[in-house]
């Protein structure tokens, strides 16, 4: 089924931020939410915070080509294969980038409780300046992003079910982006974030 961009836009201008939502990009949404909840090995990993080991308040799964193993959060992901439901929407969501993508973070936010705090997408593997495609599938959720030095007011929307929003340029060397906590009743809620990793065959003393 072709995908639909029933509005295509950027967010309100801000130094540096090149941010666009695709709004109803995946047509055919309520199927992938079914089939990703079902087959994804999903698993809950752990972060060491003020010295302590605790869980990560979202589940996961991490796929790619072969070597893309990523690392965040002093974590080292090895990547599952390719199923043939993520190719296509890999494929569907790197023409609509126009960009390549070798592998996507998968993540699980079960309910309101679920999030993941400021960050950026910007570890070495990633490059100068990647392109993030960030496709949301299930309860709408808010998204919030904010320049690093706070030389700016910050900027949120609503992700909702089908929305394609794509990171570009600077963004994620001057700005950082969060899923905040609500404490509103609100479904379950997946989340695919494709990437590229640069060269994950690297000669070894370069050159």
């Amino acid at each position: 089924m072709a995908d639909r961009a029933l509005f295509h836009t950027p967010l309100p201008p801000a130094p540096d931020l090149e941010v666009e939502v695709s709004r109803g990009f995946l047509a055919d949404a309520d199927e992938h939410m079914t089939g990703l909840l079902v087959e994804t090995p999903w698993t809950q990993g752990e972060i060491t915070v003020f010295g302590q080991r605790r869980p990560i308040p979202r589940l996961e799964a991490w796929y790619g080509d072969p070597g893309c193993t990523y690392t965040y959060s002093g974590r080292l992901l090895e990547p599952l294969p390719w199923t043939q439901r993520l190719a296509d929407l890999r494929n569907r969501c790197a023409d609509a980038a126009d960009t390549a993508f070798d592998s996507v973070l998968v993540n699980r936010y079960r309910t309101g409780d679920d999030a993941v705090g400021w960050h950026s997408d910007d570890e070495p593997e990633l490059g100068q300046r990647p392109v993030i495609a960030s496709l949301s599938l299930g309860a709408t959720r808010r998204f919030r992003l904010r320049r690093r030095d706070r030389s700016h007011d910050p900027v949120a929307l609503d992700l909702e079910h089908g929305d394609l929003l794509v990171m570009r340029g600077p963004t994620q060397a001057l700005w950082e982006h969060c899923l905040t906590r609500t404490a509103r009743p609100v479904g379950e809620r997946v989340n695919l974030t494709f990437r590229w990793i640069v060269d994950p065959f690297p000669t070894e003393g370069g050159g």
